[in-house]
C-alpha cells in the first residue's frame, strides 16, 4: 500500500485505551513518528466492554499515582483534544464492615491526601446523606473519594487516539500485527499490509499480549505472565426512583462494598452491578477451549448463577436494586497478571521491546500507564519509582499452572485487605531451598520471595497457623512471641537463617574491574573482602544496591535481592559493550545462602570448619563444613557478629544439618526484618527505590564524588551535593500502638506533611517501635519531634542520631 508506514520511531501493539494511551503520550513528548497497529476497530478488545470505573483508591503508592494522575488527566482532555467526553465525576463510597478495613482505608485516605486528594471518613449516616438509599447495616464506616467517577471507555480511546493523531502519530486499524523479527539492531514488525522497521516495540495487545509475547521469545523474550478471567456486570431497566432522584442531584456516587465484593453505580437512570466473585471463572487454559484468533466485540455466555450471592446481598443493601429487571448482561475477558496488577515498562531479556499490557483496571490506569510507558522509552527511566508494574517482577517460576491459580485467586479476593503477616496461599512451593524439608518439619511458616519459599517465621507445637490469624494489620498474633525468641537468639546466641534465591551475578574477564567501578557511585572492595555497591540513574537517583564479594583483580560475586534477579541482570546488561572481554553469569540458581549471626556464632561455625573465623568484618574466605566448600563471608543483615554461608545446592543439607547440630536456632523473615531496622539498614524497592537520590537516601559514604571514573547520575549528585538535598533519610523511634508504621506512612509536623516511612518494624533488641522514613531536611536533626500517621492514627516519634539504635559503634558486629 502506497500510504503504508514502513519506518516508525516506536510501534504499539494494540489498540485500546492504553495502547491510545501510549501513543498520546509519546507524541506529546515529541516522538510524533509513532505507529499504533490495531487488528479490528480501536477498543475491541477489553476496552469496549469494560464498566469505564475510574478509580483513585489503592493501597499501592506507585498504582494510586497512575490512578491519580488519569483522574487529572481525563477532568481537561476532551477540551485537549477537542473530542465530547461522558465523564462523570460523581464520588464514590466504600463501605466498611470491620475495623480492619477502616484501618485499611484510613491508610489509603492518608496515602490520596499526601498526592492531594481530598479523601475522606464518613460515618454510615454522613453516607447516607450522600447516597440516599443505602442501607446501614452492620457498617463500620464509609471512605468517601471526591475524585471517583466513570468516563465511556470508547470515547476516551477516540479521545486520546485523536490527540495522539493531531500531534502526527499514526494508527493502523484492521491491520493486525503478525509476528516481529531483529535485523541489524532494528524491529521488523510484520503485518498483513507490509512491515514496518522501527526502533521500539510496545505490546499493548491486551488479552492477546501472551500470544504476541511469543514473537520475542526467540530474542530473549519469556512468556507474559497472565491469564484471562470472565468478568460480569449486569445493568438494570430503569428505576423510578433513580430517575427522580437524578432530577433535582447529580449522578450517585459509585458505591462498592469491598467486604461483599462488587460495585454498584449509577448507569442512566438504573445500576450497574458488577461483582468479583470467589467461585471465579478462568478462560482459554486448557485445550479444550483454546483462545480464538479474533474475539473482537465478542463476549461470553451469560452465567449468573456465580453471582447469586452477590446480587442477594447487593439488594439488601440497596434495596431499590431488587425491584428492577435485569436489562443486559456483560461478560467478557479481562487479562490478569498473577498479583492483578499490570505489565508496565521493559519486557524481559528483549532490547528495545517493551509491555504495556495485561490490565485488571485498564480504563482507570491507562492515563497514567501512557505516561509511565513513554517516559521509559524517550528517558529510560520514570518520575515515579514504578516497581510495582515492572515486568521484571516475575521471574521464570509464572507458567501456565501458576499464573492461573493466582489469577483466579487475585480475581475472587479483588477487594482483599493485604495484611503484612498473611501468606497468599495459591501458587507455592514454586521454588524451594535444597532445605526445604528440614525448615518447614521445625515449623517454618513460609512465604514467597520471588517464587522462592523461605520461612517468615518458626511455629511452635499448638501455635495457631491458619489464615484466620492473619488478618490483623497489628503485630500481635501467634508469630509475635516467636519473633520475638527468634529475635533474642540472634540477639544473646546464634541463629540459623536459610536464605534461598539470592540473586548471584558472576562477572570476571579482562576490564571487569574498571567496568564495575564506571557503573557503581562508589569504590569497589579490595581482593579478599565484601563491600556494598550503589547503582544510580542519570537523576542520581538508587537503582539498585548489591553486595560484592571480590576474588581476584577481576573476579567478582555479585548479590543481590531475590526479586531484583532480572531487574539487575538486565541494569548490567544494558552497560556491557558487545566489545568487553569480560562475561556476566547468572549463577542465582546454583547456590543457596545460609546466615548465621549472633554473638556465640565463631562458636558455632569453629566447632564445625577450620576457617580462620579472626578475620574483619567484610572479609572474605573459602573453607570446608561437612567435607564440602563454602564461601564464608563476614557480614551479616542482622546486626550482629557473624558471617554468610555460600555454598552450591546439592552440598547445601549437609552444612545446615552441621550448623543446627553446633547449636544454631532456625530464625525467620519477619524476625530478619526487626533485626535489620534496628540497625537502619535499608531494603530494596522500600527504602531504596528510584523515589530517592543516593544523597536523600543518606548513603553519601557510598558516594565517591571525586573518583576519577564517570558513573551514572555523578553530575545530578554533585549538583544535589551544592545546593542541598529536599529530603534526607531518618530513623525514627516512634511511640506506636499497636501496629508498626506499613510503608508510606505519612509523617506529620503540626498539620503539615513533612515526608513519608519507607518501612517500619518492633525492634525487640531495643524494645520499641522502629520506622525508617524521609522526611524535609530540615527536620532531618536529631531529637526534632514529628508524627507518624499509623491506620488513621497520629503517634509520636523522634529523630534519631544518624547511628544505629541497636550497637551504635558496631562493636557486636565487629567483634
Amino acid at each position: 500500500m502506497a500510504d503504508f508506514p514502513t519506518t516508525a520511531r516506536v510501534v504499539i501493539i494494540g489498540g485500546g485505551a492504553v495502547g491510545a494511551s501510549s501513543l498520546y503520550h509519546l507524541a506529546k513528548a515529541g516522538w510524533t513518528d509513532c505507529v499504533l497497529l490495531e487488528k479490528n476497530e480501536l477498543t475491541a478488545g477489553s476496552t469496549w466492554h469494560a464498566a469505564g470505573n475510574v478509580p483513585t483508591f489503592s493501597t499501592s503508592w506507585a498504582i494510586m499515582n497512575m490512578q491519580r494522575y488519569s483522574t487529572e488527566l481525563y477532568r481537561g482532555l476532551g477540551e485537549a483534544v477537542d473530542y465530547p467526553m461522558n465523564y462523570h465525576v460523581t464520588g464514590s463510597i466504600r463501605l466498611a464492615h470491620s475495623k480492619e478495613r477502616m484501618q485499611e482505608f484510613e491508610r489509603a485516605k492518608g496515602m490520596g491526601r499526601y498526592q492531594g486528594m481530598d479523601i475522606e471518613m464518613m460515618s454510615p449516616k454522613e453516607a447516607q446523606d450522600v447516597y440516599p438509599f443505602l442501607e446501614l447495616h452492620d457498617l463500620q464506616g464509609v471512605l468517601f473519594d471526591p475524585h471517583d467517577g466513570d468516563i465511556d471507555p470508547s470515547q476516551l480511546t477516540q479521545a486520546l487516539a485523536k490527540g495522539a493523531r493531531d500531534l502526527g502519530a499514526r494508527i493502523e486499524r484492521f491491520c493486525p500485527a503478525t509476528g516481529v523479527s531483529r535485523e541489524n539492531g532494528e524491529w521488523i514488525v510484520h503485518t498483513d499490509k507490509g512491515d514496518i522497521r522501527c526502533e521500539y516495540v510496545v505490546n499493548a495487545a491486551g488479552y492477546y499480549a501472551q500470544r504476541v509475547g511469543e514473537w520475542f521469545k526467540p530474542y530473549g523474550g519469556r512468556t507474559v505472565p497472565m491469564m484471562v478471567m470472565s468478568h460480569q456486570y449486569m445493568l438494570t431497566d430503569e428505576i423510578p426512583e433513580i430517575a427522580e432522584h437524578t432530577k433535582h442531584h447529580d449522578k450517585l456516587p459509585l458505591l462498592r462494598d469491598v467486604d461483599s465484593s462488587y460495585y454498584l453505580r449509577q448507569e442512566k437512570t438504573g445500576l450497574n452491578l458488577g461483582p468479583y466473585e470467589r467461585n471465579c471463572k478462568a478462560h482459554w487454559v486448557t485445550p479444550d477451549d483454546p483462545m480464538p484468533s479474533d474475539f473482537s466485540f465478542q463476549l461470553y455466555p451469560d452465567d449468573l448463577e456465580r453471582l447469586e450471592w452477590y446480587i442477594e446481598d447487593a439488594m439488601a443493601r440497596v434495596p431499590l436494586l431488587g425491584k428492577a429487571g435485569i436489562n443486559k448482561v456483560i461478560n467478557g475477558p479481562i487479562p490478569y497478571a498473577p498479583d492483578g496488577l499490570p505489565l508496565v515498562g521493559p519486557m524481559p531479556g528483549v532490547p528495545n521491546a517493551f509491555e504495556a499490557c495485561v490490565f485488571t483496571f485498564g480504563i482507570a490506569q491507562s492515563g497514567g500507564a501512557g505516561k509511565v510507558l513513554a517516559e521509559w522509552i524517550t528517558e529510560g527511566q520514570t518520575e515515579w519509582d514504578m516497581w510495582a508494574v515492572d515486568p521484571r517482577r516475575y521471574t521464570d517460576h509464572t507458567d501456565t499452572d501458576y499464573c492461573v491459580a493466582k489469577g483466579m485467586e487475585t480475581y475472587g479476593h479483588e477487594y482483599a485487605m493485604h495484611f503484612p503477616w498473611h501468606s497468599w496461599p495459591a501458587g507455592r512451593d514454586r521454588k524451594l531451598s535444597p532445605v526445604h524439608d528440614r525448615v518447614t518439619a521445625q515449623g517454618g511458616v513460609m512465604g514467597a520471595y520471588n517464587g522462592w519459599e523461605r520461612a517468615n517465621w518458626f511455629a511452635q507445637p499448638g501455635d495457631d497457623t491458619s489464615e484466620a490469624t492473619t488478618q490483623t494489620w497489628n503485630r500481635a498474633g501467634p508469630w509475635e512471641p516467636r519473633i520475638r525468641e527468634e529475635c533474642e537468639a540472634v540477639r544473646d546466641a546464634c541463629g540459623v537463617l536459610d536464605l534461598p534465591g539470592f540473586s548471584r551475578f558472576k562477572v570476571q574477564g579482562p576490564g571487569a574491574d574498571d567496568w564495575l567501578r564506571g557503573l557503581v557511585t562508589g569504590a569497589l572492595p579490595k581482593v579478599g573482602r565484601v563491600g556494598l555497591l550503589y547503582f544510580a540513574d542519570a537523576r542520581g537517583r538508587i537503582v539498585t544496591e548489591m553486595s560484592v564479594t571480590r576474588f581476584a583483580e577481576d573476579q567478582f560475586i555479585l548479590v543481590t535481592a531475590a526479586t531484583a534477579q532480572w531487574h539487575d541482570r538486565e541494569w548490567l546488561e544494558r552497560h556491557m559493550s558487545n566489545a568487553c572481554a569480560f562475561t556476566l553469569e547468572d549463577w542465582t540458581d546454583r547456590m543457596s545462602t545460609l546466615i548465621v549471626t549472633g554473638p556465640k556464632s565463631r562458636e558455632v561455625l569453629g566447632a564445625i570448619c577450620a576457617a580462620d573465623l579472626s578475620l574483619p568484618w567484610l572479609s572474605f574466605q573459602e573453607s570446608e563444613i561437612a567435607g564440602d566448600w563454602v564461601a564464608l563471608l563476614r557480614v551479616s543483615f542482622a546486626g550482629e557478629l557473624g558471617w554468610e554461608i555460600h555454598a552450591l545446592n546439592e552440598v547445601m543439607p549437609a552444612i545446615y544439618d552441621a550448623v543446627l547440630a553446633a547449636g544454631a536456632r532456625p530464625f525467620g523473615m519477619f524476625a530478619l526484618n526487626s533485626l535489620r531496622i534496628e540497625k537502619g539498614y535499608r531494603a530494596w524497592k522500600g527504602d531504596l527505590s528510584t523515589d530517592y537520590s543516593m544523597l536523600e537516601a543518606g548513603l553519601d559514604r557510598f558516594v565517591k564524588l571525586d573518583k576519577p571514573q564517570d558513573f551514572p547520575g555523578k553530575t545530578a549528585l554533585q549538583a544535589e551535593k551544592q545546593h542541598g538535598s529536599a529530603k534526607r533519610f531518618v530513623t525514627l523511634r516512634v511511640d506506636a500502638g499497636a501496629a508498626d508504621a506499613p510503608y508510606m506512612s505519612t509523617l506529620w509536623q503540626g498539620e503539615q506533611v513533612v515526608g513519608e516511612t519507607t518501612s517500619g518494624a518492633w525492634g525487640y533488641r531495643i524494645n520499641a517501635s522502629v520506622a525508617l522514613g524521609m522526611v524535609r531536611a530540615d527536620l532531618a536533626e536529631p531529637g526534632t519531634r514529628i508524627e507518624v500517621e499509623i491506620y488513621g492514627e497520629r503517634h509520636s516519634a523522634v529523630v534519631q542520631p544518624d547511628q544505629p539504635l541497636w550497637d551504635p559503634q558496631n562493636e557486636r558486629l565487629r567483634g
